[in-house]
């Protein structure tokens, strides 16, 4: 399988403090990797920083993406290349509805509508992007943007934060829906990151392989369920110290 995304040796800070400490990763093409951890851990800064944001400050290290060395690229320029992101906490923005995003992303009007119908987001395409949004409306939203926008590699940040359990299976439909996942044979298969520290979303979509951050480091990598089992059983602190 060919490699679409390679991290050499990374070191992270915000606001002068240390949040990542030289994480090496890759991922392959049509791959779908978790990363689970305590909060706090770095998950969230790492995703971020992949994306770019100013914020988010590479000390040192290297980010290749398809091949192409993007550590200095802008956020816009990463997007343009093929990111795509769902996060955790995503703004309300009053005056901005659902529809004008998704027009704004995508010129393919109907299949925009044909997913907005499988998300159960129709009756909210004329509101205010997230304006008075539940937690899994906010949470389909991004995954109705993220199909819009069709990017290579996906990061999900978070997916079954403030969403019940009813809606974490519909999150779950969408995200295979978004990766490619419904059908293994046909269709194109979508690179994706996704970011949980309670392990729920592996009910619904099933990953190939988990790591764990803990203090800003990359500190083992298996079985995803495997490694969530012994999450369960010890805690991450004992799996920060077996590797």
């Amino acid at each position: 399988m060919q490699e679409m995304l390679k991290v050499q040796d990374l070191w992270v800070s915000v606001a002068d403090r240390e949040v990542l400490k030289g994480v090496t990763f890759s991922i392959n093409y049509g791959e779908v990797y978790v990363l689970l951890g305590p909060n706090g851990a770095g998950k969230t800064s790492f995703i971020m920083a992949l994306m770019g944001f100013p914020r988010y400050k590479v000390e040192k290290g290297k980010i290749f993406f398809k091949g192409e060395d993007i550590t200095n690229k802008d956020v816009y320029e990463r997007a343009r290349l093929g990111f795509g992101v769902s996060f955790q906490r995503p703004p309300t923005v009053r005056g901005v509805t659902l529809r004008k995003v998704t027009e704004i992303i995508s010129v393919e009007e109907e299949k925009v509508r044909d997913f907005s119908e499988k998300l159960n987001l129709s009756g909210l395409l004329d509101r205010g992007l997230n304006d008075g949004f539940s937690g899994g409306e906010m949470k389909r939203s991004e995954l109705l943007q993220l199909m819009a926008q069709r990017p290579d590699l996906v990061f999900i940040d978070e997916p079954e934060s403030g969403v019940d359990l009813e809606n974490i299976a519909i999150v779950g439909d969408a995200i295979n829906m978004l990766l490619g996942r419904e059908d293994r044979v046909k269709g194109p298969k979508r690179s994706a990151i996704i970011i949980t520290h309670t392990g729920y979303i592996l009910d619904y979509v099933n990953a190939d392989k988990g790591f764990i951050i803990y203090d800003g480091q990359l500190v083992c990598g298996g079985n995803p369920r495997d490694i969530l089992a012994e999450i369960k059983k010890y805690g991450y602190r004992r799996c920060s110290v077996c590797q």
